[in-house]
């Protein structure tokens, strides 16, 4: 079964954020993904929906897939490197801010 995939590196959204996202198109049609990615209000929706059609676009263009028949076969996001930041707080104290990152990768298959 051909498939093509799609990979964003070092997005800065935390894998938490954009898993709660990944988890709603996984298996979906890539036009009925879309449809659900377009109306979720989520920060990760855009950033999936563009690796979505970058995906969409490999298979076409380097797979001679169909693009009716594709598939999200898979979608995950897997944890990148955190920024630490600090903030003051009371009493000369500081506390660490953890600034998370993600890489997110997206697999269409054909069905």
């Amino acid at each position: 079964m051909p498939e093509a995939k799609a990979h964003v590196n070092f997005v800065r959204i935390a894998p938490r954020k954009a898993q709660l996202v990944a988890d709603l198109i996984r298996g979906k049609k890539v036009g009925e993904a879309i449809a659900i990615l377009r109306h979720t209000p989520k920060a990760a929706s855009p950033i999936i929906e563009k690796l979505l059609n970058s995906a969409i676009a490999n298979a076409e263009h380097n797979y001679q897939m169909d693009v009716n028949n594709l598939v999200v076969s898979q979608v995950y996001a897997n944890q990148g490197p955190t920024m630490k930041r600090f903030r003051p707080r009371a009493m000369g104290r500081a506390s660490r801010i953890n600034k998370r990152t993600s890489h997110i990768t997206l697999v269409v298959s054909e069905k």
